[in-house]
């Protein structure tokens, strides 16, 4: 597949690696790579010859920080409707019931937990880190926090919503909250994902698909319900876009704590 993302799939194992390939902008999403994303997953629904799936991206320094800042999406004026790209980048949002394991170097923030809240579980290595830019930037964090609620306590959650940039989660306290569920040297989160994946892509595929639709079904009527109040939450709780710019352009590298 051209331009953002890679796909590169493994017959005999069953296993598929999508890579978000745009290293150079830190694997930010921009519309022809979310357009791309959903492409990929509706296009793995009917790849019989792919049982489960390792998402990561190019690069040592990101998984992926989320929507690129230079996409522009023009808004409805109504609180009530939202048009957010991200919401269609994942394999849930695709109707992929394949299992989906991420492996995750180097930076993973704000949009990229669109990609996490829809994957099985994360492997990362221990240059991980992981936070949430919004509030620092004047943007209330709402479908990213309701996915990230799902995925770790509810106070940890929190945090990381509420302190923005100043704070990120290292991929050893992530492993700690239950948020990675495997760590590995630098650069052997993919190998490990793919090891996790080929024994999954080894069980008979009506059973692992069932028990994804399953474990899905658990917490999907509260994040329905949850993400029905985001667009109002959102168009309320956002600083004008040029504010936002702003706050995003006087923004200080580093000075970050990791814990």
């Amino acid at each position: 597949m051209s331009g953002g993302l890679r796909i590169a799939a493994d017959r005999a194992t069953g296993v598929a690696v999508v890579t978000l390939d745009r290293p150079e902008r830190l694997n930010a999403v921009d519309l022809a790579m979310a357009h791309e994303l959903g492409a990929c997953w509706r296009r793995l629904r009917f790849e019989e010859s792919v049982r489960a799936v390792v998402l990561t991206g190019a690069g040592e320094r990101a998984f992926c920080t989320g929507i690129d800042r230079d996409t522009r999406v023009p808004q409805p004026s109504s609180p009530f409707m939202l048009d957010d790209p991200l919401l269609g980048i994942g394999p849930k949002a695709n109707g992929l019931w394949k299992p989906v394991i991420a492996a995750v170097r180097g930076i993973a923030c704000g949009g990229a937990f669109y990609l996490l809240g829809e994957s099985e579980f994360v492997v990362a290595d221990t240059t991980a880190t992981f936070f949430d830019p919004h509030t620092s930037y004047g943007m209330v964090s709402a479908f990213e926090s309701v996915l990230m609620a799902h995925r770790m306590p509810y106070g940890e959650a929190a945090r990381m919503a509420l302190m923005g940039t100043a704070e990120r989660i290292s991929a050893r306290r992530a492993y700690e909250i239950g948020l990675v569920s495997e760590l590995t040297e630098p650069g052997g989160a993919v190998e490990a994902a793919v090891r996790c994946a080929e024994v999954i892509a080894s069980h008979p595929p009506e059973g692992v698909q069932g028990t994804v639709r399953a474990l899905w079904a658990a917490q999907e009527t509260a994040r329905a319900a949850a993400f029905a109040q985001a667009p109002a939450l959102i168009a309320l709780g956002n600083l004008p876009p040029e504010r936002q710019t702003k706050l995003f352009a006087a923004r200080r590298t580093g000075g970050h704590r990791v814990r």
